[in-house]
């Protein structure tokens, strides 16, 4: 099947999205900072209407319009780290959880490493918003795409009105 690809830039960072019938399956932030490396396949197709809709969220999320995303996902994974991934969709928009928090909510509070493991592999971030866990303390712990624009989604979203 074929993967489609779009690139745009936001007020955040640029964002780069993939995936295809099947659901999106990749968004990066472009932010400069982070760990994360992300290449654009040769095997992809650039389709930018095929992300209209995803692409009209994320403008409207950045702009303080919306607070949350309806977008038809398909990260690729393990069972635990989707079971993590799907959690974290259900902290609210300008809250957060510590990695203890969600392990507790998948059963296990021990697993708070495994859980930390698992976001740091989100492949959706933003619509699978893993920004939104932090260190036990209060501290913003790591983020893939760098600590400055998790403190800048945390705070954009307080302002945001569901």
């Amino acid at each position: 099947m074929t993967v489609y690809y779009t690139r745009f830039m936001t007020p955040l960072c640029e964002i780069i999205l993939a995936g295809n019938e099947d659901g999106l399956s990749h968004l990066h932030m472009q932010t400069g900072e982070g760990k994360r490396i992300f290449e654009i396949s040769p095997d992809w197709v650039r389709d930018d209407e095929f992300f209209s809709e995803i692409r009209g969220q994320i403008e409207e999320f950045a702009a303080g319009k919306r607070s949350r995303f309806d977008v038809k996902v398909n990260p690729q994974g393990s069972d635990f780290q989707k079971k993590v991934w799907s959690e974290l969709c259900r902290i609210p928009c300008g809250e957060t959880r510590s990695y203890k928090e969600v392990a507790a909510a998948l059963g296990n509070e021990k697993a708070s490493r495994a859980v930390g493991t698992a976001n740091g592999k989100n492949p959706i971030p933003l619509i699978i918003p893993c920004h939104r866990v932090i260190a036990a303390n209060g501290s913003l712990a790591g983020f893939a795409h760098g600590t400055r624009i998790k403190q800048q989604l945390l705070e954009h979203e307080k302002s945001i009105r569901p």
